[in-house]
């Protein structure tokens, strides 16, 4: 008999860091990360009237709501300002207003359930993303901060649960 049931491995070669520029960063310079990050260190000043900025907004979306009522158009506002959030509190150097942001949007994020959402909720969110600016609670290393955005979060996965 023959050694014709031998499997043979053939591993072939990863060309891929070769195609992207064969170092750390792949085909990116360092220098321009560099430059970057230094860029972004000097927008850091701006960062507290941008964010404030991204609360009116918020707040504005808000007012609609208690305007013209919770309708789907205010519920997509409130929904897409707490996704801008969500995206820029990191960014913004509040990486906890980026949490309480993405449970805000969680629970708003299904079009067909959005209406749902229990309006006492949204305002607790709103004002607890106002809260962190006012007492400049950055990170859930805080322990108000912690204690709010687990509240939330679980009151949020509570209401998902009986929405659907």
């Amino acid at each position: 008999m023959s050694n014709s049931n031998q499997a043979q491995f053939i591993q072939p070669p990863n060309t891929l860091r070769l195609k992207v520029g064969g170092n750390r960063f792949g085909g990116i310079d360092p220098n321009a990360i560099a430059k970057a990050e230094e860029a972004l260190k000097n927008l850091s000043a701006q960062f507290s009237q941008w964010l404030d900025d991204e609360i009116q907004k918020m707040d504005a979306a808000r007012a609609a709501v208690r305007e013209k009522g919770y309708t789907p158009e205010t519920a997509e506002a409130v929904y897409l300002r707490a996704h801008d959030l969500k995206g820029l509190g990191a960014t913004y150097e509040y990486p906890l207003i980026t949490r309480i942001a993405a449970s805000l949007c969680k629970m708003t994020d299904n079009a067909e359930l959005r209406l749902k959402a229990p309006l006492f909720l949204i305002d607790a969110h709103i004002d607890a993303i106002k809260a962190c600016v006012r007492d400049q609670i950055k990170d859930d290393g805080h322990p108000i901060g912690k204690v709010l955005a687990e509240e939330l979060e679980r009151k949020t996965a509570d209401h998902l649960a009986t929405a659907k």
